[in-house]
């Protein structure tokens, strides 16, 4: 995801110093350079040794280090960079940053750098709320730097409130998002669907699938790596929503079809892959759901197809994906549907396929337009979105 990337982590005299090392280790994990800078008092709380075992690299600790091939190195830090994080920003560091003072290296590289830059702030709430740091970091934001609000919770210094620095997870999140794609998709409005709808057969129990949200969530966060503003209409999931969508629930058929015709006319490109139950109990209340022999006894009707609706209703210049799980005939089906339901794209799987279908991190795909039939190897469903992606973007 990360290969070739560059990302200077800058490290200032907080406890949630430790946090960072988790960090650098997702950084590698996903291909990026990781060049740690550490203040002084940082290497008070964790061990330089800890970063460079991580990161592969020297970590810098002094400016006037003279055990390096000679280069003016915050300069060269800074011309390599694609990314700069400053996490833990404390509020002293913070001060310096917003005002431009340069007396170590962090500080230094930071100023030279003309990258993207994002700081963290961890620190005592009352530090965090006290005016002088807020206006430093508005002077960051004036400037162009990007703020990461902090987490509340209980700190290390026994205090509750906001100052808590984010988990490493999210911090790699906004990482990711800067960097891990080119933002061919901005400007763009996207609307994608995910999950399994349920519908209520009576007050305690529903029908509904196996559907995790996976395929749906990676084809948002696709998107949204890409620089598009995305919605989320979600039914039942256990997979995790990325993060910087605006996600929105819809537990039953109906709940999504309302969710998505109120907001399809906005969207530049819709892609349904939720998993949309076909049929829904009819008049609930007032059925006797169990036979005497202990069976179900359910009047069903279909539910509205949101697609072939999306089809039927598309403004001109709109793009619209579906998903079709099938059990056989595959291709022949999913050709059928993209002629009915009028989208522009099908992108099938046969729930028989080992990897395919609910649940897994893998997916086998055959992608259906009007003019072409490709099917892909085995994937990861973070690249099937990839190349599905692609193929919008060429149509």
């Amino acid at each position: 995801m990360l290969n070739g990337k560059t990302v200077i982590l800058g490290i200032s005299g907080g406890i949630a110093a430790y946090k960072s090392a988790y960090l650098v280790s997702r950084l590698k994990k996903e291909g990026a350079e990781v060049h740690v800078i550490m203040t002084e008092n940082a290497c008070r709380f964790i061990s330089p040794l800890t970063f460079e075992t991580l990161s592969g690299h020297r970590c810098i600790t002094d400016t006037f280090d003279r055990n390096h091939e000679f280069s003016v190195e915050h300069v060269e830090l800074a011309k390599m960079a694609d990314i700069f994080m400053v996490a833990p920003a404390t509020a002293n560091v913070i001060a310096k940053l917003s005002h431009g003072i340069a007396d170590d290296m962090l500080t230094t590289t930071f100023l030279a750098c003309d990258c993207p830059k994002y700081v963290a702030p961890a620190m005592n709430t009352k530090m965090y709320e006290n005016p002088v740091t807020k206006d430093n970091l508005t002077t960051l934001k004036k400037y162009g730097v990007q703020v990461i609000e902090p987490a509340s919770g209980y700190l290390a210094c026994g205090d509750t409130g906001a100052g808590k620095m984010p988990e490493p997870e999210i911090l790699f999140a906004y990482i990711e998002r800067q960097i891990a794609r080119t933002k061919d998709m901005a400007g763009k409005r996207v609307l994608v669907t995910a999950g399994a709808t349920c519908e209520s057969m009576d007050p305690v129990r529903y029908i509904t699938n196996h559907s995790t949200g996976k395929m749906g969530f990676a084809m948002a966060k696709e998107c949204m790596l890409r620089g598009a503003d995305v919605i989320i209409v979600k039914a039942a999931t256990t997979a995790e929503a990325p993060l910087f969508c605006h996600t929105v629930g819809a537990l039953s058929a109906a709940d999504m079809f309302r969710e998505v015709t109120s907001r399809s006319d906005a969207a530049d490109i819709v892609i349904m892959a939720a998993a949309v139950s076909d049929y829904t109990p009819l008049h609930v209340s007032d059925q006797k759901v169990k036979k005497a022999d202990g069976g179900l006894n359910l009047e069903m009707k279909r539910t509205l197809d949101i697609l072939a609706h999306l089809g039927s209703h598309r403004r001109e210049g709109q793009f619209l994906c579906g998903f079709s799980m099938e059990t056989e005939n595959m291709v022949e089906n999913s050709k059928a549907k993209l002629s009915k339901k009028n989208v522009d794209m099908i992108i099938a799987n046969n729930l028989k396929d080992e990897g395919a279908g609910f649940g897994t991190d893998t997916n086998l795909i055959t992608l259906i337009t009007a003019d072409d039939v490709h099917q892909y190897e085995l994937m990861g469903k973070d690249q099937v979105a990839h190349e599905v992606i692609n193929n919008i973007l060429k149509k």
